[in-house]
C-alpha cells in the first residue's frame, strides 16, 4: 500500500506538468515579426522570453535555439537577454525572389520539456532596384495604313522589387503619332502598349524613335529606360493570326529534353512573302530561354533543359508570329509545371544523446525534423523504426519528431544499438530516406606535413565487372568512412571485396591503395519450408496406419529446409493440433511423425494432424503442413480417401484415371485367376469324394484355407481365408484376414516403401 501512495502522487504531478504544459502551448499562437531588408547585422526584431512567458534562465536552462525551415542560420537568439536579433543582412529579392509577401517560418525549440513554438518573420521590401528592359532598343514595323488607336504591344520592363516598389507607369517622350497605355494584367503586372494617335506617311517619315520609360512607386522612384525605333511599312492587309490567343498546357515536371510542350499555329489571309509566317519568343528572360527552344517554322516548343516543380512551377510565353510583310500577331502560351515524385524524403537531426543512462524509460534519444520538397501526396510523408526495437517515434509539430526509449533498457543484455530512421513519402512510386549504414572505415597515414599530407579517399573500380560496386558501397572522401548504400541479401551474396585509394594534395599527387572485404552475416530473413508432403493446393496425401501398429510406430516424416545458414537454418518440429490429442506424436528433430500409443477400435478412423516447423533464428521464423492419417485394419483393406480428398481427386490429372483403370484390370485379372484356381481346387476335392462334379451349396460357403506356396516372386508361403457368397448374384472373393507366418508380420509392421510395394503386388 505504501508503494502505490508514493506513485500516485506521482502521477499526478506527471499529469499536472503537462495540463500546464498544455496550457502554455495553447495560449501561444503564432508570432509574426518583421524586419525590413537591408538592415544591419545585429539589429533587435523581438523579446523572445518576453513573448514566451519565459525567464530568461528558464529560457537559457531549456536550451532555448531557433530553427528556421532552409537550416539558414539568419536570426540568433540571445540566451543572456532573450532575444531575437538578425544574424546576417537579408536581401529579400534573394530570399523570395517575386513571391510577396517575403515570410521567412521558424520555430523556437525548447527541452527538458521539449516545446515548440512557431513564429514568422516578415521581411519588408526597400526600393533598392530599378526597372531594367530586356533590350536596350527595340524595333516595331508598323504599316503605314494603320488607323488611328491601333494599339502595339511592348516589351515590358522588369523590376525585382515587389508592391509599390515594382513598375507602376510607362511614359513616352512626346510626339505627334504615339502615346503610351499601362495595362495592368491578371497577376498584377503591368505591361506598355504603343497606341497610334495618327496616321503615318511612310513618304513622309519612313522611321521614328521614341524613348520608353518605366517608373515604380518607390520613394523615391526609380526608372529605366530604353528606344523604341519605329519602321512605317508599305501596306500589307492582313496580319497573322492565332488559332488560340492564350494556350494552356500542363508538362511533367520528369518530361525529357526535346519533349514537345506545345505547337501553336497562326495563319495570314495573306499571299506570297505576305503569307509567310515565321514565330519568334516575343518577350525571353534567361531561364525561358534556357528551358525552351520555338521552331521559327513550325511553331512547336520543346524542352532543351530539365524542369524542376520544385524551382520554378510555371512558366508564360509570348510568342509572335510575323509574316513576310512585316505585320505580327500576338499570343500568350501558360506552362504549368506538374510535379512528381521526385524528391526524396530528407531528414535532419538537431540533437542527438548517445550514450543513454540504461533503467531509464522514455529518455530522450534524438529530435529531428523530416522535409519532402514534393507537394500534394508526394509530399507526404510516414516516419517509422524496426519494430523489433525498444524504441518509440512520438510526432510533434511542424514534422519534428522525438526518439524515445519504450521500456527501460539493461545493458548487461545488449550494450548497442543501431537504429534506422526510415522516411517514406505518400507518393507514387514511394521514395525513402537513403539506408546507408555506417560499416568501417578506412585509414591511411602521410608523413609529410600541410597540404601534402591533406587524404582524399576513394573506391577503385571493381576488378569484377558483375559487381554494381556503385550501388553497394560509399566511401567519404574526407574520414574514410564506408556505407552500405541498401540491404545486402546473405543468401545472393556473402562476401565482396574492393579497393580502395588514397591521394594526398601536393604535386605531384601521390597516392596508396588498399584492399577491403565485406563479409555479410547471415538474418533470419527465411522461412522453413516444407519438402514433403507437398502443401500445393493439389489433393492432399494421406497416410495408412494399420490398428494393429505398435507405439512408436513410423507413420511418416516431415521433410523442411531453410535457406538460411547456421542457427538460422536449424529446424525443430512440433504438433500444434490433432484430431486426437496424444494417439501421435512428432519428434521435434527430425520430423517422424508415429504413434504415442497402441491404437484400438474405439479411435476415429480418420485423423487431420497440424505439424509447425520452426527455425532457431532471432526472432524465429516457422511454416506449418497438414497430415492426413487414415486408421485400416490392414492394408489389405481397400482404401478409402477423406471427402474432401475425393472431390479434389475427382479434378485430378486423366493420367491418375488411367493408372486406376490399369491397377483395376490387373488386380482383376489376379483375382479371377485365383478364382479359377480355387474353383478348379474344389472341384477335384468333390470328385474324390465321389461327388462327380462341383456343386455350389444353396447357403454360405464354409471357410477354407487357400494355400499359395512361395514358387512365385513371394519369398514365403501366404495363406488366406476365403469366404465365397452363393446367394450374393455373382461369386466375390475377398482377402479378408491374411495369416501371415510370424516373421513377415513383423515386416508389415514397418511402414515403408516395400510394403507399397507389396501392396500392389496383391492388387490391394
Amino acid at each position: 500500500m505504501e508503494a502505490g501512495g508514493d506513485r500516485f502522487p506521482k502521477q499526478r504531478q506527471v499529469l499536472i506538468l503537462f495540463l500546464l504544459l498544455g496550457v502554455a502551448l495553447a495560449g501561444w499562437e503564432s508570432r509574426r515579426y518583421s524586419v525590413t531588408e537591408e538592415t544591419e547585422r545585429g539589429y533587435f526584431v523581438a523579446n523572445l522570453a518576453k513573448d514566451l512567458g519565459l525567464g530568461v534562465r528558464e529560457l537559457a536552462a531549456r536550451g532555448a535555439r531557433v530553427v528556421s525551415e532552409d537550416n539558414e542560420p539568419r536570426l540568433q537568439l540571445d540566451l543572456q537577454t532573450g532575444e531575437l536579433i538578425l544574424n546576417e543582412k537579408l536581401d529579400r529579392e534573394e530570399m523570395c525572389g517575386p513571391t510577396d509577401p517575403c515570410v521567412m517560418h521558424f520555430q523556437v525549440l525548447l527541452k527538458k520539456p521539449l516545446g515548440v513554438f512557431r513564429a514568422e518573420l516578415l521581411v519588408k521590401d526597400i526600393n533598392d532596384h530599378s526597372p531594367e528592359f530586356p533590350e536596350r532598343e527595340m524595333t516595331l514595323k508598323i504599316p503605314e495604313s494603320s488607323p488611328p488607336g491601333t494599339v502595339f504591344p511592348l516589351k515590358k520592363a522588369q523590376d525585382l522589387d515587389v508592391g509599390n516598389n515594382n513598375i507602376q507607369n510607362y511614359d513616352i517622350n512626346p510626339n505627334s503619332h504615339f502615346h503610351v497605355s499601362t495595362r495592368d494584367r491578371g497577376d498584377g503586372r503591368k505591361y506598355p502598349e504603343l497606341v497610334l494617335d495618327k496616321e503615318l506617311d511612310r513618304e513622309e517619315q519612313a522611321e521614328l524613335r521614341l524613348t520608353l520609360t518605366a517608373l515604380d512607386g518607390g520613394s523615391p522612384p526609380r526608372s529605366g529606360t530604353a528606344q523604341v525605333r519605329i519602321l512605317v511599312l508599305d501596306v500589307n492587309d492582313n496580319a497573322p493570326e492565332f488559332a488560340q490567343t492564350l494556350y494552356q498546357v500542363q508538362v511533367p515536371e520528369n518530361s525529357p529534353v526535346g519533349a514537345l510542350v506545345v505547337k501553336v499555329s497562326a495563319r495570314d489571309s495573306d499571299s506570297g512573302t505576305n503569307g509567310e509566317i515565321s514565330y519568334f519568343l516575343f518577350y525571353t528572360s534567361q531561364e525561358i530561354s534556357t528551358t525552351f527552344e520555338l521552331n521559327t517554322l513550325s511553331g512547336e516548343v520543346r524542352l532543351i533543359k530539365k524542369l524542376d516543380f520544385e524551382t520554378i512551377s510555371s512558366y508564360e510565353l509570348d510568342i509572335e508570329a510575323s509574316d513576310g510583310g512585316g505585320l505580327s500577331g500576338k499570343c500568350s502560351v501558360a506552362i504549368e509545371v506538374v510535379d512528381v515524385n521526385d524528391n526524396s524524403p530528407e531528414l535532419t537531426i538537431s540533437s542527438l544523446t548517445s550514450p543513454i543512462p540504461e533503467n531509464s524509460p522514455e529518455t530522450e534519444v534524438a529530435l529531428f525534423r523530416i522535409r519532402d520538397r514534393d507537394s500534394g501526396d508526394n509530399g507526404r510523408m510516414t516516419c517509422s523504426i524496426q519494430d523489433d526495437l525498444p524504441f518509440l517515434l512520438k510526432p510533434s509539430e511542424e514534422n519534428f519528431y522525438t526518439l524515445v526509449t519504450s521500456g527501460a533498457l539493461d545493458r548487461e543484455s545488449r550494450a548497442e544499438y543501431n537504429i534506422t530512421i526510415t522516411v517514406t513519402d505518400m507518393g507514387t512510386p514511394r521514395l525513402k530516406t537513403d539506408p546507408a549504414l555506417h560499416i568501417g572505415s578506412v585509414s591511411a597515414t602521410d608523413r609529410d606535413a600541410g597540404a601534402n599530407a591533406q587524404l582524399t579517399y576513394s573506391l577503385l573500380p571493381p576488378q569484377d565487372p558483375h559487381l554494381p560496386l556503385a550501388s553497394l558501397v560509399s566511401i567519404n572522401a574526407d574520414n574514410g568512412h564506408l556505407f552500405a548504400l541498401r540491404s545486402l541479401d546473405y543468401e545472393a551474396l556473402q562476401a565482396f571485396e574492393f579497393g580502395v585509394g588514397a591521394t594526398d594534395r601536393g604535386s605531384p599527387a601521390l597516392s596508396s591503395q588498399a584492399r577491403v572485404r565485406v563479409l555479410v552475416l547471415d538474418a533470419n530473413d527465411n522461412s522453413p519450408f516444407v519438402l514433403y508432403p507437398l502443401q500445393n493446393g493439389s489433393a492432399p496425401c494421406t497416410e495408412l496406419v494399420p490398428r494393429a501398429a505398435e507405439a512408436g510406430y513410423l507413420v511418416t516424416k516431415v521433410v523442411a529446409v531453410d535457406g538460411d545458414s547456421g542457427q538460422n537454418a536449424w529446424l525443430s518440429y512440433q504438433l500444434l493440433k490433432a484430431t486426437e490429442p496424444g494417439l501421435f506424436g512428432v519428434w521435434p528433430h527430425n520430423g517422424e511423425v508415429r504413434t504415442a500409443r497402441l491404437l484400438s477400435e474405439r479411435d476415429a478412423p480418420k485423423h487431420r494432424l497440424l505439424v509447425q516447423v520452426r527455425d532457431n533464428g532471432e526472432p524465429p521464423r516457422s511454416a506449418s503442413v497438414t497430415l492426413h492419417v487414415l486408421l485400416v485394419d490392414g492394408f489389405s483393406q481397400p482404401y478409402l480417401p477423406l471427402p474432401e480428398a475425393a472431390a479434389e481427386q475427382a479434378r485430378a490429372d486423366p493420367l491418375t484415371v488411367y493408372l486406376v483403370v490399369a491397377l483395376a484390370s490387373v488386380s482383376s485379372l489376379f483375382l479371377l485367376s485365383v478364382l479359377l484356381f480355387v474353383a478348379v481346387r474344389l472341384c477335384r476335392r468333390s470328385r474324390a469324394a465321389s461327388l462327380g462334379g462341383c456343386s455350389v451349396p444353396e447357403g454360405p460357403f464354409p471357410g477354407h484355407l487357400v494355400d499359395v506356396s512361395g514358387t512365385g516372386t513371394l519369398s514365403q508361403s501366404y495363406q488366406y481365408e476365403v469366404c465365397l457368397m452363393g446367394d450374393a448374384g455373382s461369386n466375390e472373393f475377398k482377402f479378408l484376414k491374411p495369416i501371415f507366418p510370424n516373421n513377415l508380420s513383423q515386416d508389415l509392421g514397418r511402414k515403408s516403401e516395400g510394403s507399397s510395394v507389396f501392396q500392389n503386388s496383391l492388387g490391394i
